[in-house]
């Protein structure tokens, strides 16, 4: 299979970029093409200008220079993975402007849907499971990953994987962090995206 994995930090030597490695270790033990989109080291602009907002009464879409080759290169893969960090319950402002300007209408929604058949969201939250839990922020973000952007955008397959408590990494932490990323590798086609995901209860 064809994988594009975009990876959103802004330092390479980040955990995020540790993690996104195992996993892309997976993913190549198990025979799978990849290509990696380091979304700051791109160069890709986040802002949402005037030629890129939709035009809702034409029946085709002309976006930037910049946007239909993000959409080129999109249509090269059958499968997606996000690798970022969870800022503020979401994703980072680069890669919601990324969603913003590439996943736009009439290519991702509207009379036309994206191809791919799996997208796997993995996210680093700084924060422990109990603080999600209390307020249900993982359900939450659970059904915003899978269905108001997966499902929206006709990509029947969608898991969002969260580690969590990635600040003050307690003792093995780490270790069962880059097991688990390169099994998401190495099982990318096999995940089952219907399961809450909270490391393998390895915890």
């Amino acid at each position: 299979m064809k994988v594009l994995t975009v990876v959103t930090h802004p330092r390479e030597e980040s955990l995020t970029f540790a993690v996104a490695d195992k996993f892309m270790q997976g993913l190549r033990d198990a025979g799978h093409e990849i290509e990696v989109l380091d979304l700051y080291r791109s160069g890709f602009n986040p802002v949402l200008k005037e030629e890129d907002e939709p035009d809702w009464q034409a029946e085709q879409q002309q976006f930037s220079w910049e946007v239909e080759k993000e959409m080129e290169r999109l249509e090269k893969y059958e499968a997606l993975a996000f690798i970022f960090p969870l800022w503020w319950w979401s994703v980072p402002a680069m890669l919601k402007g990324y969603i913003d300007r590439v996943w736009n209408y009439h290519f991702a929604y509207g009379n036309q849907r994206l191809k791919h058949h799996h997208v796997l969201w993995l996210s680093l939250a700084g924060a422990p499971i109990e603080r999600f839990e209390k307020r249900k922020y993982d359900s939450m973000m659970n059904h915003y990953f899978n269905i108001g952007l997966a499902d929206y955008c006709g990509i029947p397959s969608s898991q969002f994987e969260l580690f969590y408590d990635t600040i003050k990494v307690k003792s093995g932490y780490t270790e069962h962090w880059f097991q688990r990323a390169y099994k998401l590798g190495y099982h990318f086609d096999r995940n089952d995206s219907s399961k809450k995901n909270v490391l393998d209860n390895e915890r």
